[in-house]
């Protein structure tokens, strides 16, 4: 093809070019968008933007184009066609005259996901009002999920992320609602790598109480438990006195504890769904290898590292064996499996409830404070309070329909 051939890009229209603003609202059915465009052809119109929503069966849409281009036909006249059009289907149509393309969006451009269970309107309108008080500008909302909570996206511009985040944390608490504000771009798309804790987060138990309720200690033991995740006590401490605890039992019990566990709802559908994404999957834990490689097989994580429990001659002993992990260990191990993905760890999401998980919240690009200590929800880049893990798809931009399509084409 020589140069002569090749087509040229149609230009954008500048600021000063008449442009009319199509708006069709009424009944949905089949045609409508096909119909309005059919008449448009007509009047040698370009097309600059395009909008759809359809809700509960009503249909709102949207076009920008250019002005008739001068071919005998005038705006009149597309106006008395498009009117006609939109009556004979019994819509409603209104066009409005102006100059150029939509204004620029402003610098600074944010993703806010607001969960409810419910969405009231009362905390819809305080959100959208923080924002607006920010200086950011609302371009855009959308639904993500109707179930088991609800879940909007907000797309915002005109103020930066971080003081964004802070504004809509402090009304989220006093709303009762989960606000999770991430920055727009590639990257949120990118994120490939996702780290959990274990113990009340991929799982609702704590494994160590678990064991120790076998042991006839679950009382001492959880009371223990609590203040470390409060972060009054040093955890590698803490660790080391509930562990003895355990002195003597049987390693029988290490069937039986795996056998209690139970998963968090929507844990297998987060991990399931993550995989289909081609992100990697792992987990850290406080708890026990015993517990955690079991884990590991049966879900398919990538990843998985914990404390372990030592067993000589069938017994436990009452202490652990190598490396602790503990709040730095599991930040350090969130950036280890980051480097052995081969994920930068911008692109790295992790997910916790203690105290002894903000190290590796705060390492990771968006730390998720799950169902967590007041301390650990304030000092996380977002927190979110429902009991269904699976919910943080949501912050990642995923949608209901999208997890149960994959679910069916699995099937």
């Amino acid at each position: 093809m020589s140069a002569s051939q090749i087509p040229t890009a149609t230009a954008v229209p500048g600021d000063s070019v008449p442009t009319l603003l199509v708006k069709i609202f009424g009944k949905d059915r089949t045609g409508i968008t096909a119909g309005l465009f059919d008449t448009l052809a007509a009047y040698g119109v370009d097309v600059i933007d395009i909008e759809q929503v359809v809700t509960r069966g009503r249909i709102v849409l949207c076009a920008l184009v250019t002005t008739p281009d001068g071919n005998g036909a005038t705006a009149g006249e597309l106006r008395a066609t498009v009117h006609s059009w939109a009556d004979s289907l019994q819509l409603q149509a209104e066009i409005i005259s102006g100059i150029g393309d939509n204004r620029p969006r402003g610098t600074g451009r944010s993703l806010v996901t607001v969960l409810g269970h419910p969405l009231t309107a009362e905390s819809t309108a305080a959100i959208a009002a923080r924002i607006t008080g920010t200086g950011g500008n609302i371009d855009r909302i959308f639904r993500l999920a109707k179930y088991p909570v609800t879940a909007v996206e907000f797309a915002v511009s005109g103020v930066e992320t971080e003081p964004l985040r802070t504004a809509l944390a402090t009304e989220a608490a006093a709303l009762g609602v989960d606000v999770a504000v991430v920055a727009a771009g590639l990257q949120r798309r990118a994120q490939r790598l996702v780290v959990m804790d274990v113990d009340s987060t991929l799982i609702q138990d704590e494994v160590i109480e678990l064991f120790a309720a076998h042991a006839g200690c679950e009382e001492e033991v959880a009371q223990v438990t609590a203040a470390a995740m409060r972060g009054e006590l040093d955890f590698e401490q803490s660790l080391h006195a509930r562990v003895a605890l355990l002195a003597g039992l049987d390693e029988s019990v290490v069937e039986k504890v795996r056998a209690e566990v139970r998963l968090t709802p929507g844990a297998r559908t987060l991990i399931r769904t993550l995989k289909r994404l081609g992100y990697q999957v792992g987990v850290v834990s406080g708890g026990f290898t015993q517990v955690t490689d079991e884990l590991k097989d049966r879900l398919g994580l990538d990843f998985a590292s914990a404390n372990t429990l030592e067993i000589v001659e069938g017994k436990l002993t009452g202490r652990v064996t190598g490396e602790i992990v503990d709040r730095a260990g599991k930040a350090r191990l969130l950036r280890r499996f980051a480097e052995e993905a081969g994920v930068p760890l911008a692109q790295t999401v992790a997910i916790g409830d203690g105290a002894n998980d903000l190290d590796m919240l705060n390492a990771a690009g968006l730390g998720v404070a799950f169902n967590a200590k007041p301390m650990v929800r304030e000092a996380a880049h977002t927190a979110v309070n429902v009991p269904f893990l699976d919910t943080v798809l949501y912050l990642l931009g995923i949608t209901r329909e999208e997890v149960e399509a994959a679910d069916t084409h699995e099937r």
